[in-house]
């Protein structure tokens, strides 16, 4: 099973694809965590990200394509793969088809989450991110008051500045503008399926295995 989740800031695709990962024990792939080790570990991709991430600059297709390309190799998605965060743009996605074509990649779905830009702000608005592990919260579904710490290792939480309401609506705006586009890429070849993002996390699960023929 090769999946791509798709969706707007805050609709969960995440949360969902970290239960899928462990429930098909195949790897979940997220772009920003991508980006991070290859500008952490400084490999030739990674550098020139980091460049462009340095000066404000969005980091070009070319280079997003070869890093994703580079952490799906054949013994790392043998069983398949979820890939989160990716595409993001038409070019991204024609470039990762021309990258799946060329290794015999199928892709089986991209599964895209919908839920109505003032429940993706409250869901955004009461995110809170852990300083040190990186963990994400939520006030109003996880057990978690303002002023708590990490459960996990302990870090302060905070309310990271592109959760704040301003920084959300330039992020939905910019996701209208540029990423929902790709929605009709795939719909066009035939892949995508919808998915109501809007509910509890295994309610949101349930419609995503039914629309895999998985449950």
């Amino acid at each position: 099973m090769q999946l791509i989740l798709f969706g707007p800031p805050g609709v969960g695709k995440g949360t969902q694809a970290k239960i899928l990962s462990e429930k098909f024990s195949i790897p979940h792939f997220s772009t920003g965590d991508i980006l991070r080790i290859a500008t952490t570990h400084g490999t030739p991709l990674g550098i020139q990200a980091h460049n462009f991430t340095q000066k404000g600059e969005l980091v070009p297709d070319i280079i997003m394509v070869g890093i994703v390309g580079d952490e799906l190799t054949p013994e790392r998605i043998k069983n398949g793969f979820i890939l989160d965060g990716f595409p993001r743009t038409v070019k991204q996605a024609e470039a990762l088809t021309a990258l799946f074509e060329e290794r015999n990649i199928f892709l089986s779905k991209v599964v895209n989450l919908t839920a109505d830009d003032n429940e993706l702000i409250r869901r955004l608005e009461q995110r809170r991110t852990c300083d040190d592990c990186g963990s994400i919260y939520n006030l109003g579904t996880d057990n978690i008051k303002e002023g708590d710490l990490c459960p996990n290792c302990g870090g302060a939480l905070i309310h990271r500045d592109d959760d704040k309401r301003e920084t959300i609506q330039r992020r939905l705006k910019v996701y209208t503008e540029s990423t929902a586009p790709v929605k009709e890429y795939y719909k066009i070849r035939g892949v995508l399926v919808e998915v109501d993002g809007i509910g509890g996390v295994k309610e949101v699960l349930n419609r995503i295995l039914t629309q895999l023929l998985l449950k």
